[in-house]
């Protein structure tokens, strides 16, 4: 059953047709509207997303010929190297249709910054000879990168590669080994480690991905043994010394891209639940009472808190990112600490009143909203598994308070 409040995916406006953009955020509006299009199409496809667990191949034809790929790919190789208040929209936009298609599209977007950090003969391979070039990548706890002449042998199993089933090249990261199996080290005594980015025709998958949310973006789990990469294809995510590109997106991380893509995918699925929940309660009369759900004060009063947490958290990072993007625009800097840690710290908090909205109205729906045939169940699952996955995680806002009491801070996902 497609949602039924279809306008709302495709157009700006909120739960009771409020403009949902500030015109000084408003990003790139004729990228924006490629997103717009590209909503109207997943609308009828979400229930198949789910159910094959992948982004249907029509779909990812129109996701690239609309370029929804390459936002945040450089422009030397065929990029459209948007800033982040462009990226935000274009995946809450998506998110508001379905948050698997957005979420793939955000991971996308930070991978393809690897690009910045690649030599242009690499980069060329790996994202401009292919108009449908996709990078995805994700986490191994036993793997390893043993250095050999011209480049290393890689082995171990690496899971959570959100749209890697469709992605042409996929990263692996790794600590780095000597051929004895020793750790090597930088001048400063660190460990090395690197993303050794391969072919995705060269790794061997394990399907892993039946979750109770982002079904569809098939974060599966892909295997190397003993698999050559070559040096120039291996580099240091957000390496100041292996950056390449000068423009302001590449001062930025690839990191604080997924904070900012990732707090639109929440904003996104609240955003349709609060519409689905207007539609609903305007209708529905609760099983022994005589009025419907919309003449309830508590309802009322639960779906305008709701409606002002989003909204609020929403402008917050807008503003906060729209202010860090301006500074970098005018400079040659790269984020600051304190920039950082303001990114991190609105993007969390985005994801959590995102959370607390959808959890409010899905229990002012009542039994209405357990059903599969309700779209307001599929934004309930998604909604949790985004607060489950990295960017979501509530131990940021102790490391946001830990570096503003000057104590001991882990900075590892800042």
């Amino acid at each position: 059953m497609s949602p039924p409040v279809v306008e709302s995916v495709v157009t700006e406006s909120g739960a009771a047709g409020w403009p949902a953009l500030q015109p000084a955020f408003a990003g790139k509006p004729e990228i924006v509207a490629r997103a717009t299009e590209a909503a109207r199409e997943v609308v009828p496809l979400a229930e198949r997303i789910e159910r094959e667990r992948r982004l249907p191949d029509e779909l990812l034809e129109r996701l690239h010929a609309l370029r929804l790929f390459r936002l945040l790919l450089p422009r030397s190789v065929d990029g459209e190297e948007v800033d982040p208040i462009t990226f935000f929209h274009v995946i809450e936009t998506v998110a508001r249709a379905d948050a698997s298609a957005a979420w793939c599209l955000s991971q996308a977007g930070g991978c393809a910054m690897a690009a910045a950090y690649l030599s242009p003969a690499a980069a060329h391979e790996v994202f401009g000879a292919d108009p449908r070039a996709v990078l995805a990548w994700g986490p191994g706890p036993k793997v390893r990168a043993v250095r050999v002449p011209g480049g290393y042998r890689v082995s171990g199993e690496w899971s959570f590669a959100s749209g890697g089933r469709h992605a042409t090249w996929l990263g692996a990261h790794c600590p780095v080994v000597d051929a004895n199996g020793a750790p090597v080290r930088d001048a400063e005594g660190r460990r090395v480690e690197r993303t050794m980015l391969v072919r995705a025709s060269d790794v061997a998958w394990t399907d892993i991905w039946d979750t109770v949310g982002l079904r569809g973006t098939a974060s599966d789990r892909f295997a190397l043994d003993e698999h050559f990469v070559p040096e120039a294809f291996s580099i240091t995510r957000d390496f100041l010394r292996e950056r390449r590109e000068a423009g302001p997106l590449y001062r930025m991380s690839a990191n604080t891209c997924y904070q900012v893509g990732f707090a639109g995918v929440a904003l996104g699925i609240a955003r349709s639940a609060l519409d689905d929940f207007v539609t609903l309660a305007r209708d529905k009369v609760p099983r022994g009472q005589r009025s419907a759900l919309r003449d309830n004060a508590v309802v009322q009063t639960t779906l305008a808190q709701a409606e002002a947490g989003v909204r609020a958290a929403r402008s917050w990072l807008l503003q906060t990112v729209d202010e860090i993007w301006q500074t970098l625009d005018r400079s040659q800097t790269s984020l600051t600490e304190a920039q950082r840690i303001a990114i991190r710290m609105v993007s969390t908090h985005a994801i959590h009143r995102a959370r607390e909205a959808v959890d409010a109205i899905w229990n002012a729906s009542g039994a209405t909203a357990i059903f599969h045939s309700h779209p307001l169940e599929r934004r309930f699952r998604d909604m949790h598994t985004v607060t489950q996955q990295l960017q979501g995680r509530m131990a940021h806002f102790e490391t946001v308070g830990a570096w503003m009491l000057g104590a001991d801070a882990d900075l590892t996902f800042v």
